[in-house]
């Protein structure tokens, strides 16, 4: 019997250990995420692939709840919480089922107390590890690391968000991209939500400039999704790049809570420069008081997330400490706060960056402005 071009594939191609997990990415609700997501599913399923739908959410859609439809669906778990049930993803229900495929929609998403899995995205890594393929989709201000800049751009401080290690986790990225004029007539329709929700979305997060940079935002994940699928092929190949000298930046970071905006900032220009990322916090022997504790631990915590490299040092002055570092890291690229802008704090603020000059090797620096980011 003469075999078809598919299965001298399956023969020649390595058995694959982990699941693969495609993301579809937008910039806001309603460019057509679920729907595109949907679509490749309806396409898998009809090459004979076995496909499950985890979950979907259609937010009332009838173009995307008609898709849907076309797929089997592993029935949700019911959990109750505070007198009112809920429906979450099974994920053992699927995992019995052994499909090749799961649609998992919305990876962002908190499950409810009871779940198996604190965040959606935890689900997700377990399918992976039993070799199920996953389709998902999330919007980019659910990106950890941009959590500051979306603040900035939108007045929105986004609650769910997915650390950006996923992020490197994710095999393929598909952006689910329209204009903002063509998302704006879409909102007009009422086919995102309904007519009386509209001209108050138009006002806020939907505003032209919004969308804008949002899209923009999503257009550089995709990027650098794509230039780590083409390092891994060179390496792969042992395909040479041209020798450059990798760049570590670093970020010094106090207890001050606009300290995740340097360190998003830091992690934006590491993930551009293929660079590796360092924070560190200097320890002159001040006793921090409870408040100032938490919110250090929550910065450490948020460095941590972006796949940083987090250290605690010590010195008689941050300066000094710093300084040290960097000598002994390598640091080529430098990122301070700026918060004092007058008087004597300014002064003092001044002259510790002049004895980090003195005391540090050639480097760059960078001093990024903190006001109004607390």
């Amino acid at each position: 019997m003469q075999k078809t071009p598919e299965q001298w594939l399956e023969e020649v191609e390595p058995a694959k250990s982990q699941g693969i997990l495609k993301l579809f990415l937008g910039y806001a609700p309603g460019v057509g995420k679920t729907y595109s997501m949907l679509s490749e599913a309806i396409r898998r399923a009809s090459r004979g692939e076995h496909v499950l739908v985890g979950v979907v959410e259609t937010h009332g859609r009838k173009a995307t709840a008609e898709l849907a439809a076309k797929l089997e669906t592993v029935p949700r778990r019911k959990l109750e919480y505070k007198g009112t049930v809920f429906e979450e993803m099974d994920v053992d229900a699927i995992l019995e089922r052994k499909p090749s495929v799961v649609v998992v929609d919305e990876l962002a998403h908190t499950n409810i107390d009871g779940s198996k899995h604190h965040k959606r995205y935890e689900d997700v890594m377990e399918l992976l590890d039993h070799n199920i393929d996953v389709l998902s989709t999330m919007n980019v201000q659910h990106i950890e690391s941009l959590g500051p800049t979306i603040l900035q751009i939108t007045g929105v401080q986004v609650r769910e968000t997915v650390p950006d290690w996923v992020m490197q986790r994710v095999d393929e990225i598909v952006l689910a991209d329209v204009t903002p004029q063509a998302l704006e007539k879409r909102m007009m329709r009422g086919d995102i939500y309904p007519l009386e929700r509209a001209g108050r979305a138009l006002s806020h997060f939907f505003r032209p400039g919004n969308l804008i940079a949002l899209r923009e935002l999503a257009l550089r994940q995709v990027t650098q999704v794509v230039d780590r699928s083409l390092d891994a092929f060179l390496e792969k190949e042992d395909i040479p790049e041209p020798s450059t000298i990798r760049e570590r930046i670093l970020v010094c970071i106090s207890s001050n809570p606009a300290a995740q905006y340097l360190i998003a900032r830091g992690s934006r220009m590491a993930q551009g420069m293929k660079s590796e990322l360092y924070v560190c916090y200097v320890d002159t022997g001040h006793e921090y008081g409870p408040e100032d504790s938490k919110t250090l631990a929550e910065n450490i915590r948020f460095a941590e997330n972006l796949g940083a490299r987090v250290a605690k040092i010590t010195g008689k002055t941050v300066a000094e400490a710093a300084a040290q570092f960097v000598r002994e890291n390598h640091i080529t690229q430098v990122i301070f706060g700026r918060s004092a802008r007058t008087g004597l704090q300014r002064y003092l603020y001044l002259q510790a960056i002049q004895r980090f000059l003195q005391n540090a090797p050639n480097v760059d620096v960078h001093i990024v402005t903190q006001e109004g980011r607390q």
